[in-house]
């Protein structure tokens, strides 16, 4: 189908935007520009590939790539950004492979579409542990190509937008996630324009009651907020016209709403109670004109003190810049203007975005310079710190505190700025120079006089850290430094500077736990350097100072060896203490039953045995069985396979005895067979565990081999069911055991005369 008969034919189903149906239009002319062709082109493939599909809504799902891609393309995306976004759900929703976009459209594209199509694979709102992974793989995906992001926030923007054909508990979901996840994404890239609308969409179905109402509040007061609009625009134009400061922009708008509702939740404060629900935005063409206009605007209103922040001087990691002031208006009412110049505002509506070189003609531009990539030091931040921890739940709270909390902006003597985490510490400034530097950290000195190591420092401290050479961290920092780099510091320092000391209190916690029977040769074994890489440490010094650390559990590597040994030697038959199997005990000529010594109720004078196919014990469900042999009656457990093979005129009801007469205790052989971990003495401890209760052994073997579990043998006798349970448990309760199962059909006799 030809881009005229798309536009013609598929109207009524799907607005084409004004500039893609330009682009349709004339790409036959196109061979000469790359960049507008290879957008056609990705239209033309997603459409083809979409049709026939549709949203929730009902509408054709090519309505959703447009939209995405639109959105890219008013961010001054590239054409392989635009392409992407047209294409980011073809490999999930449809048969194409990557190596197929890769073909038709470039590697760039390619690899575009794959870091969208694994994001889009995440749950974020599930375990921490799961949490912590999504991050870690999101921001390699950053790391790789920062468009990988901007396409996916682009996406869950429309998705956003249209959320309301979802079933409501879908709706909060999405909306949380993107609350914590992605509204904080696009404001640290200073994609303003996606923040605030994601932010306000995600108020809209998480608080409906509240938006709603401030909503309505907003609309009511619409005619008075305008007219004191007005005013102050005439106000702040006639000044900067006097100071022939040359306007590109000045105007006033509403604040978001989730900024309105933030601030009442802050300030504890009603509607009504909060004025400064608009805000003015002045744009001039030089950074001078900035600090003019600035004098200006405190000329013709008050300046309210401790409201000034000067972004251009001290730009926001985001990279975003501009004069913020709060100024009391003319009714008293606070009023917030900002003040920047148009290569400024490009930066707070498009973040990295506005620095994406498209151009009409010619190819695209879209490698960011070493200088700009520098202003992300937070996502190389990120990258680093998730190399240093392996817990998650900290892992986790180093990422939401960077992405929610504001920075705090401090000097080094030099003059240097450096950006820390708010509630940050000189501690956290020194391991921020240099680990070196924190480790031999003596003091430090805050605005020239010695400062307590663990006060917060503030906007503007300048910081200096003396050191000494025999100075080193304290365990005590831990308390209060809050950046994962420092903490990892740290600890990584105690570690290295206490490594005997942890190696042994590491050597005499799994001691404890495994026993010391063999217990060198165990460090030694094969098994131990498997767990040791699994727990990912390179030798079993290194497994054993972090285990008497506390960086790892002794559980954790009892159960990584339990692991090994199944997998060196699998279990044939997994145990199930509710479908146990048990050996037979034949027993005949007992006493007939009166006075009731006999252990089975309804053979009484008859002779019988226990069938060595079921080989029931006492406390299970019995059927008795009348032999051809002179063997008389065989006693079966209920749901032997072995009874649906007998006719039922030689079926007979029988039970066990629970009255037998005292002294008549009897037992039955009972075979089971344990794997356990083959150290020396673990086959003592089980025969010294079943002495305790006097549980008799009647036979015993045992059977090792290399780099397998031990396979132990055992007959015992059981007085019933009960009994062999506890002595399950008791087995089982034991460090060393990976699996314990009765025996069926045992090679000993079936039948023990009475």
């Amino acid at each position: 189908m030809t881009a005229i008969s798309i536009i013609e034919n598929r109207s009524n189903e799907v607005q084409l935007p004004q500039w893609l149906q330009e682009c349709l239009i004339d790409q036959e002319s196109l061979e000469s520009d790359s960049d507008a062709l290879l957008i056609c082109q990705a239209f033309n493939f997603a459409y083809q590939l979409h049709e026939g599909q549709t949203r929730k809504s009902g509408e054709p799902y090519i309505a959703h790539p447009i939209a995405v891609a639109s959105l890219l393309r008013s961010l001054g995306g590239d054409s392989v950004t635009i392409a992407a976004g047209f294409l980011h759900d073809v490999v999930e929703d449809t048969d194409v492979t990557p190596e197929e976009i890769e073909e038709r459209f470039g590697v760039q594209v390619r690899l575009l579409v794959e870091g969208v199509t694994k994001l889009s694979k995440f749950n974020f709102s599930s375990t921490t542990e799961r949490q912590a992974e999504n991050f870690r793989r999101m921001f390699l995906a950053m790391a790789t190509d920062i468009r990988v992001i901007v396409v996916k926030l682009a996406d869950r923007l429309h998705n956003m937008r249209t959320l309301e054909h979802l079933k409501p508990e879908k709706q909060k979901r999405i909306s949380q996630e993107t609350r914590e996840i992605f509204a904080p994404l696009a404001n640290r890239l200073g994609i303003g324009r996606f923040k605030w609308e994601l932010e306000d969409l995600c108020f809209k179905y998480l608080e409906p009651e509240a938006y709603d109402e401030i909503k309505s509040l907003i609309a009511e007061r619409r005619a008075d907020r305008e007219a004191r609009i007005a005013r102050v625009t005439e106000t702040l134009r006639s000044g900067l016209k006097n100071q022939k400061i040359e306007v590109v922009e000045l105007k006033g708008r509403p604040k978001h709403l989730y900024g309105i509702y933030q601030k009442m939740q802050r300030q504890q404060k009603e509607f009504s109670q909060i004025y400064d629900i608009a805000a003015f935005r002045i744009i001039v063409k030089t950074n001078e004109e900035c600090y003019r206009a600035l004098a200006v605007v405190h000329d013709a209103f008050t300046p309210i003190p401790g409201r000034f922040k000067d972004y251009i001087g001290l730009p926001k990691p985001n990279r975003y810049q501009s004069l913020h002031t709060t100024v009391v208006g003319t009714n008293g009412r606070p009023i917030e203007i900002q003040i920047r110049t148009k290569e400024m505002h490009q930066v707070a509506e498009y973040g990295i975005a506005a620095h994406w070189k498209y151009k009409e003609t010619g190819s695209s531009n879209v490698a960011i310079s070493s200088e700009e990539d520098s202003k992300f030091t937070w996502l190389r931040q990120l990258l680093e710190w998730q190399k240093d921890l392996s817990d998650a739940q900290e892992y986790m709270e180093s990422v939401k505190d960077n992405l929610f909390e504001d920075d705090v902006y401090v000097f080094t003597p030099d003059g240097d700025v450096v950006a820390l985490a708010h509630g940050a510490t000189p501690v956290d400034f020194a391991y921020r120079i240099h680990s070196e530097i924190g480790n031999h950290m003596k003091g430090a000195r805050v605005n020239g006089r010695w400062s307590v190591l663990s006060k917060p420092l503030e906007n503007g401290d300048i910081v200096e850290i003396v050191t000494q050479k025999n100075s080193h961290p304290s365990l005590d920092w831990l308390n209060f430094v809050v950046s994962p780099t420092a903490r990892n510091r740290i600890r990584q320092w105690y570690k290295l500077s206490h490594r005997d000391e942890n190696i042994v209190r590491g050597k005499e916690l799994l001691e404890k736990e495994m026993g010391k029977s063999g217990f060198d040769s165990l460090l030694k074994s094969e098994a131990m350097q498997i767990v040791t890489q699994r727990c990912n440490y390179h030798s079993v010094e290194d497994l054993l100072s972090a285990l008497g650390y506390g960086e790892i559990t002794q559980n954790h590597v009892v159960n990584r060896l339990r692991d090994v040994a199944r997998e060196q030697q699998p279990v044939e038959t997994e145990l199930k203490t509710e479908e146990v199997e048990i050996p037979s005990h034949p027993n005949s000529n007992y006493e007939k039953y009166r006075g009731g010594n006999s252990p089975i109720i309804g053979v009484e004078g008859m002779l019988y045995h226990l069938a060595g196919c079921c080989k029931p014990l006492p406390g299970e469900s019995i059927i008795g069985a009348v032999t051809l042999s002179s063997r008389g009656i065989s006693i079966h457990g209920q749901g032997c396979e072995n009874i649906d093979k007998i006719p039922g005129e030689r079926i007979i009801p029988v039970s066990w005895n629970e009255q037998t007469e005292d002294g008549k205790n009897f037992t039955y052989p009972v075979d089971i067979q344990i794997e356990a971990m083959d150290r020396v003495g673990v086959f003592k401890d089980i025969l010294a565990r079943l002495s305790d209760r006097g549980i008799n052994v009647r036979n015993a073997g045992v059977k090792t081999g290399r780099n397998k579990p031990a396979l132990i043998s055992l007959s015992l006798d059981i007085r019933d069911r009960q009994q062999l349970e506890y002595v399950f448990q008791r087995i089982k309760s034991m460090s060393d055991i990976l699996n314990i199962r009765r025996v069926m059909n045992s090679n000993s006799s079936n039948s023990v005369e009475h």
